[in-house]
């Protein structure tokens, strides 16, 4: 055998007993007549020792050859460290060596693999893994299949079945690009990689199977950022014979056994706002309620004076920043600065200090007097030693405007804080959403999401008023999941895609197996499906997703690890019946 135990679990308990352990090199101290080596594995590090005077000299002589990333065997005797290392849990004993094998030499690698490490992003990027074998990567991957393995437990506790489905489907608009896969054996045909399995899940509640859940890769050809992968993993479930709250119960109940079993959390409150309510208090249907700075509407106490700015705003709405009254003008000069960027794309900032002595200064103070500035604050909830940062113009952008500013404040004032989570239910979205450039409505979630009963009369007259029965689960300013009742009725489905813009020919060319199955006794059924990358990021405590995902993209959707994607063979080309455009 190459190992009777790991390099993490040797104790003071194990002295005098003769071990093989195998792994890495991490670092070796020469000191001429005593050889010190650190032996990692995937549970941690123990000590070697070879000594000149208690080593065969051959075994001596060999470990001052040892380089970094080595892969080594070593049999030899626990002893009592006289150095001892409080920090590891293997630091009371070291290993007096008697034997040492050689499996395998190393490279120097191009980065150090140390918690702390000198490699750049991209180079570890390359060498992703020898990357790995650092702790906080190794670590998050270790995180992940712990949180993989309580969501498998809890759903299979309630009876739901892990069933998988096909990688290779038919392409079907569900908002992004399709990753498209050419058929050989069907010339001229593509396959596409799934965005969701969102047909087949309903097909499987069609099918009988009632509770579904599946941990499943999906794959959607956008622009990217740091949060977002071209391929990501899903936590994907069905349920037949249940209504929304039925649903939002069960995961409920999920994400409250992943905060207890993973991180020791009770949640005690798990609130539930409308999607209008989001938007008209926080600025986006993803609200981060570990903090307040909750928006007030000042239109009625800010136009109809003799600032100009503030009567051409179709909103002027504003937040009160704690603590922040103290900020200097060179601070608020940058925060002017920052929402004027393009990202953000303010066209200014108006301020409001809150005084000890209940009065207030502002950088209007000449459009506006002190009972002014008490209705900004009482609105705004403002208190002695704020600060009210105001916004104005378009609606929809504004809020987006100040919703960024809100979550930049959040963060430079420390009020994010990552061991501390706010999960929400996020309910009544809207059904359609208008986009200008086509000129006609589009699915909100997808064609499949169910109208609330009580509001189908709006279809024909004000289809952007329909609400869906639709929600979204977020953490920490984070949609981690999100789902719907589904339409489960061919004669509703039809009207959806008429809604949507779909002729007869391209609903039944696109969806006809979907329709076609309602026919045969589709239940009421409904589901969600949870980001699992991003979900374990969060319960991670990071903002991104990259370092628990074992092989990533970077943010041009490249593995250069792999150097993919790349040139296939011309011979390959032809049998897919394709033929290159030359790429200028």
């Amino acid at each position: 055998m190459y190992r009777s135990h790991n390099c993490g679990e040797l104790n003071a308990s194990h002295i005098n007993t003769e071990v093989t352990l195998a792994g890495w090199v991490q670092k070796s101290r020469d000191k001429g007549f005593m050889n010190w080596v650190d032996l990692r594995d995937r549970y941690g590090i123990t000590q070697l020792i070879f000594d000149e005077s208690r080593s065969i000299k051959e075994v001596f002589e060999a470990a001052k050859t040892l380089g970094r990333e080595y892969v080594i065997q070593v049999k030899g005797t626990v002893i009592e460290r006289e150095a001892k290392n409080k920090n590891i849990p293997t630091g009371d004993i070291e290993i007096l060596v008697t034997e040492l094998t050689i499996l395998n030499a190393s490279l120097t690698p191009p980065f150090t693999i140390e918690d702390e490490t000198d490699g750049g992003e991209d180079i570890r990027m390359k060498y992703r893994y020898l990357d790995i074998r650092r702790n906080p990567v190794k670590n998050s991957l270790l995180f992940r299949h712990k949180v993989a393995m309580e969501v498998r437990k809890y759903l299979s506790d309630l009876d739901f079945c892990e069933v998988e489905t096909p990688y290779l489907i038919k392409s079907t608009p569900e908002g992004a690009r399709d990753f498209v896969v050419p058929s050989r054996m069907n010339a001229g045909q593509f396959y596409a990689l799934p965005q969701s399995p969102q047909t087949f899940k309903q097909l499987l509640m069609v099918g009988g199977m009632d509770k579904y859940f599946q941990i499943v890769k999906c794959f959607r050809d956008e622009d990217l950022r740091a949060d977002r992968q071209p391929e990501f993993t899903q936590i994907d479930c069905e349920m037949a014979f249940v209504e929304q709250e039925d649903i939002l119960n069960v995961f409920e109940g999920l994400t409250r056994h992943l905060l207890k079993e993973i991180k020791g959390i009770e949640v005690e409150k798990f609130p539930r706002m409308t999607y209008e309510h989001a938007m008209k208090t926080y600025g986006n249907d993803k609200p981060d309620i570990r903090f307040g700075m909750e928006f007030g509407e000042l239109n009625q106490f800010a136009q109809h004076k003799e600032f100009p700015v503030f009567n051409a705003a179709e909103l002027v709405v504003g937040i009160a920043v704690p603590g922040a009254g103290n900020f200097t003008r060179k601070e608020i000069d940058a925060l002017i600065d920052w929402v004027k960027r393009p990202q953000v794309g303010a066209s200014g900032m108006v301020y409001a200090k809150c005084n000890d002595d209940g009065t207030y200064k502002s950088s209007v103070d000449k459009f506006y007097d002190q009972d002014d500035l008490t209705n900004w604050a009482k609105t705004t909830g403002a208190k002695a030693g704020d600060m009210i940062f105001v916004l104005s113009g378009p609606a929809d952008k504004t809020r987006a405007q100040l919703s960024a500013l809100r979550m930049e404040l959040a963060t430079r004032l420390g009020l994010r804080n990552p061991a501390e989570f706010a999960p929400l239910w996020v309910v009544d979205f809207p059904l359609l959403e208008f986009d200008e450039e086509s000129g006609r409505y589009h699915a909100m979630h997808h064609p499949f999401t169910s109208p609330k009963p009580e509001d189908m009369h709006l279809l024909e007259t004000n289809p952007g008023k329909v609400r869906a029965n639709a929600y979204d689960m977020v953490l920490n300013g984070n949609e981690i999941g999100g789902g719907s009742i589904r339409i489960h009725d061919k004669a509703t489905q039809q009207l959806m895609f008429k809604y949507l813009g779909f002729t007869e020919e391209e609903a039944k060319a696109q969806f006809g197996f979907l329709m076609d199955a309602f026919q045969f006794g589709a239940p009421p059924h409904g589901g969600l499906a949870f980001g699992l990358d991003r979900l374990v990021a969060i319960l991670g405590g990071q903002e991104t997703i990259r370092d628990f995902i074992a092989f990533p993209k970077n943010n041009s959707g490249r593995d250069v690890m792999i150097d993919a994607p790349s040139n296939i063979d011309e011979s390959q080309l032809k049998e897919l019946h394709i033929k290159l455009n030359t790429i200028i």
